[in-house]
């Protein structure tokens, strides 16, 4: 198979693979915020939690489901700015999941990537890249 990708692209398209890759599974897993609660040991991400407390209506007290699950809702998520956290870092994720799998096409098939097509996806891989870090930032 003929590639369109010089040997920096080649590189470039596996790290940019392996950086998506990582980037993704850090948004999907619950592990961002760690701590104790009701002596249970807790944890969440921008849309999914472990251990999390619960209202029993039947006893009138509150409980601990001691699994992992994601919220009920978009609107369950526990305030406006974690559900724009969401957001943002889920774009972000596909963005950098589109460049990368794009850029891997591109080791395979001759003429997908010209010098144009590579800065258009380097700068979608910037703002990829961005999305999850700007909220941290203030931007």
């Amino acid at each position: 198979m003929a590639s369109s990708l010089t040997c920096a692209g080649i590189v470039w398209a596996f790290l940019s693979f392996l950086c998506a890759a990582a980037s993704c599974v850090g948004f999907f897993m619950p592990y961002w915020l760690l701590g104790s609660q009701l002596e249970k040991s807790v944890s969440f991400g921008t849309f999914r939690r472990c251990s999390y407390p619960v209202r029993d209506e039947s006893r009138q007290m509150t409980v601990m489901v001691e699994q992992c699950g994601r919220y009920a809702s978009f609107q369950a998520i526990p305030s406006a700015e974690w559900r724009i956290c969401t957001v943002v870092t889920g774009l972000g994720c596909g963005l950098l999941l589109l460049v990368a799998l794009t850029a891997l096409m591109g080791c395979c098939v001759s003429e997908l990537i010209s010098r144009t097509v590579g800065r258009v996806a380097g700068g979608i891989q910037f703002l990829g890249g961005k999305c999850p870090c700007g909220e941290g930032m203030g931007m």
